[in-house]
């Protein structure tokens, strides 16, 4: 049986995916599934060979790990995988990435409820 606070971030999942969400595609060669999702930003920070600091930001997409099902198996992201973004009339595509070095992904909570999902805008889709 799973604790107290295992049940709260369940529940506070299913309560973001209910409310504060939109739905987007997520896409790995020829597969596919739509999903809702949460967007995020999160800031990296590099240092060059100077010492230079480099801030990037990525789009974020944080989804339930359950809901990353393709070709009937559940899956966790690739970097390169894609995320297509529908707002109004215009489709945007994100790819799946982070900047160096880090894991384009993270469970977003201690109970892997949630997958942090980092991306980078990669170009629009004709509609």
């Amino acid at each position: 049986m799973s604790d107290l606070l295992e049940r709260g971030a369940a529940w506070l999942d299913r309560q973001r995916s209910r409310h504060l969400t939109r739905t987007v595609t997520y896409l790995r060669g020829g597969d596919g599934v739509d999903l809702p999702a949460t967007i995020g930003q999160t800031t990296f920070e590099q240092a060059d060979e100077y010492g230079v600091i480099h801030r990037t930001q990525s789009r974020d997409y944080l989804i339930t790990a359950a809901d990353l099902v393709l070709a009937g198996a559940a899956e966790q992201p690739r970097a390169g995988d894609r995320i297509r973004e529908t707002a109004g009339e215009q489709i945007f595509l994100y790819e799946v990435m982070a900047p160096g070095g880090e894991p384009p992904w993270r469970f977003s909570d201690p109970h892997r409820n949630t997958l942090r999902i980092h991306t980078k805008f990669v170009g629009m889709e004709r509609t």
